[in-house]
């Protein structure tokens, strides 16, 4: 029997922005009602890509400033990146670029890198997704995308996003970044 491939994505972002409740959704389908900051948790799912089994593993990290030595642990051998903000705090989208895009490039980190706006649900109608695309554009990323674990809406998206992205790259053996303006319009619906 072949071993089956591991795909490993890290999710970062400030403190209470909906990461854990985003992974929680994706792995066990359900929204949990109760804030716990988290440390440090890791969720493992096994998925079918392109005919391939593989093991998706799940990093959560803890975005409170008193984390961050035991949070960039986890970015070791990471294939993938989900930095998040949530649409209900828009300090955590500036963040993105001040604080989560600097602490990826200063631990030397290569993988390719999804922007997720979090809390889709509460997100306000003058919201202009423009910005955080442009965010997204700034740090590198290779798209942006939209979802709320309460609603469910965008999460499969979210993962699947990640999981054929950090494959690809891990395939091509971290030799190439997965990123590009045409890939990053087709991940943010932008033509």
């Amino acid at each position: 029997m072949a071993s089956m491939s591991e795909v490993k994505c890290v999710v970062v972002g400030d403190g209470a922005v909906g990461k854990t409740s985003m992974l929680i959704s994706y792995v066990e389908g359900k929204f949990p009602t109760e804030y716990v900051p988290t440390v440090f948790e890791n969720y493992e799912k096994e998925v079918t890509l392109e005919g391939k089994h593989i093991n998706f593993t799940l990093w959560d990290t803890a975005g409170q400033e008193g984390y961050q030595k035991i949070r960039t642990l986890s970015y070791k051998s990471a294939d993938i990146f989900l930095v998040c903000f949530s649409f209900d705090n828009p300090g955590s989208l500036e963040n993105v670029k001040a604080r989560w895009a600097k602490e990826l490039k200063q631990h030397r980190c290569q993988a390719p890198i999804i922007l997720v706006g979090t809390k889709a649900d509460l997100k306000d109608a003058d919201f202009d997704s423009s910005a955080a695309e442009k965010i997204g554009e700034e740090i590198g990323g290779c798209g942006y995308i939209e979802c709320s674990a309460k609603t469910t809406q965008g999460v499969d998206e979210v993962f699947q996003t990640a999981l054929k992205t950090g494959f690809s790259a891990k395939s091509a053996g971290g030799k190439e970044k997965v990123k590009g303006k045409g890939f990053f319009s087709r991940l943010s619906g932008k033509k």
